[in-house]
């Protein structure tokens, strides 16, 4: 293609359309689950959902990305480094899921949710399958299959989405009728009167979410069974240890993004002293991250489509000053999405439940977290094109430290605030030292001084805002005065405007000499 760019722009607009699809339905069940359930069961589910994260890093051991590496290197067979890379997920996977089940009890009890080792059961299968698909995704993005791959997880979205609907709706009311047939309390009913109770609970609760989720897994993996009847299976020892060596680094360095996301879900159970309930802390703090979805959303499917693209294009004569384009590029568009979430919040924070709304006090700082976290994936570019994956390390230890402080420090009295910097802090610490390691090790000719435009042009065009709106705006909510609410919308979608008008003057008139030779 004539404009890289443009390719990448494209793919990343159709890896964005299942990745939209997700964020999207789980952002519309953000008013179903904190209308339906309480704030401390919505905190078991962010919970699960948070070892599920951080333990599906640890099993796909980092090689979607050494796939990348080595099927693109001159003379490999990548057929052979696929075939590789599956065989080893796949043992560590079916091996974590015979574990999960033969001490289901044991770590639900743990845990202390007794009664719920089905759950425990269901994390383990979770993973396992997306773990092995997490490589056969990574197939379909090295072979540009961008419509397959959004095709496959729309699928996988759109039956975690009907079994959530089936459960909560029609089980749920199957259960209240047979209540009342039997005479019992819908609590009473076992799996004599409802086969599906051996499952999952009479009455609505979080492990309704973890089996509608492990059903979608299920259905995602056996759409792949006609791509694994065609595959070549075959493993080269030394091959899968060449990889291991590139990908396992990187999988320690994955952890940060992740648990920066997900570790303070965990210390919640540890550190909320100050809450009576720390689940219903942790169920707001979820709520408010969800307003916060359409960045992390984008920074994504971003990462989808950019992380083959620089590969890709590494050996070109002008790769990195590419890449410094792209970053302001991306900053540029992240400024966007922060003040349009930021200037329109009395509309958006509507979709919460009236007992989730102290959430939004962390909108704006996950927004910048997310925003920084994207931005370190930009400048850590330069340890994987290099080959100098273990530098990850150190990096990760820095963000790792940083959150765990944060978090057994303030937690105790801030509760989710301490959270919401936590990520903030981490995430830049990082940033900072990868990208002065970087320079050092793999030059690429950013221009922090336009990148540093684009913030200030965020802060200044959010600060007028705020100030207009305490002095014109104070008090003023849909239910007080619609005309007002509407006025004060107009006022920001102005401010809105101008950023961007500032931003393309900044940096798409400031690279059109680089862009006009591509």
């Amino acid at each position: 293609m004539a404009n890289p760019l443009k390719q990448l722009a494209g793919e990343t607009a159709l890896y964005g359309l299942s990745t939209i699809l997700a964020r999207v339905i789980n952002f519309l069940f953000v008013p179903f689950y904190t209308r339906l359930l309480s704030t401390e069961s919505y905190g078991v589910v962010t919970e699960f959902m948070a070892y599920i994260a951080v333990l599906q890093v640890v099993l796909v051991l980092g090689l979607e990305t050494g796939c990348f590496r080595f099927a693109n290197r001159p003379g490999s067979d990548s057929a052979k480094v696929y075939s590789d890379a599956l065989g080893i997920v796949s043992i560590v996977s079916l091996l974590f899921l015979v574990l999960m089940v033969v001490f289901a009890g044991g770590i639900s009890d743990l845990l202390g949710y007794h009664g719920y080792q089905g759950c425990i059961m269901y994390v383990g299968g979770i993973l396992a399958c997306d773990s092995i698909t997490a490589i056969l995704f990574a197939k379909l993005r090295q072979e540009h299959k961008a419509l397959k791959f959004a095709l496959l997880k729309t699928v996988k979205i759109l039956t975690e989405t009907g079994a959530n609907i089936l459960l909560f709706f029609g089980f749920a009311a199957v259960c209240r009728n047979t209540a009342a047939e039997t005479g019992k309390a819908v609590s009473d009913l076992t799996s004599s009167d409802l086969w599906l109770l051996n499952f999952i609970s009479p009455s609505p609760d979080f492990s309704y979410v973890i089996f509608a989720i492990l059903l979608s897994c299920i259905v995602c993996m056996l759409l792949f069974v006609p791509d694994l009847l065609e595959f070549r299976f075959s493993f080269d020892r030394k091959l899968a240890r060449q990889m291991l060596a590139y990908s396992l680094p990187l999988m320690v360095a994955a952890l940060p993004g992740i648990v920066n996301d997900f570790l303070d879900r965990i210390l919640f159970r540890f550190f909320d002293t100050g809450s009576e309930v720390w689940q219903s802390s942790l169920g707001i703090f979820q709520a408010g991250v969800k307003i916060s979805v359409i960045m992390s959303l984008f920074v994504q499917m971003f990462r989808f489509a950019a992380e083959p693209f620089f590969f890709q294009r590494a050996a070109d004569r002008d790769s990195r000053e590419l890449y410094a384009v792209v970053m302001e590029y991306f900053t540029a568009f992240c400024g966007l999405i922060f003040l349009g979430v930021i200037l329109y919040i009395d509309v958006i924070s509507l979709i919460l439940g009236r007992d989730f709304r102290a959430g939004i006090s962390v909108v704006p700082i996950m927004l910048l977290s997310y925003m920084i976290l994207g931005m370190l994936f930009n400048v850590s570019m330069w340890y994987k094109l290099s080959g100098k994956t273990g530098v990850a390390i150190y990096i990760t230890m820095a963000g790792l430290v940083v959150t765990a402080a944060v978090n057994m420090i303030f937690m105790p009295k801030y509760s989710y605030y301490a959270a919401a910097w936590g990520h903030l802090a981490s995430y830049v610490v990082m940033f900072v030292v990868s990208a002065v390691l970087g320079n050092r090790y793999y030059p690429i000719p950013y221009k922090w001084g336009r990148i540093a435009c684009i913030f200030a042009a965020m802060g200044v065009f959010y600060g007028i805002a705020s100030v207009v709106d305490r002095f014109f705006f104070d008090g003023v909510t849909f239910a007080a005065s619609v005309s007002g609410m509407v006025l004060k919308l107009a006022v920001n979608t102005v401010f809105i405007l101008l950023y961007m008008l500032f931003v393309w003057k900044a940096v798409h008139l400031g690279n059109r000499a680089f862009l006009s030779g591509k």
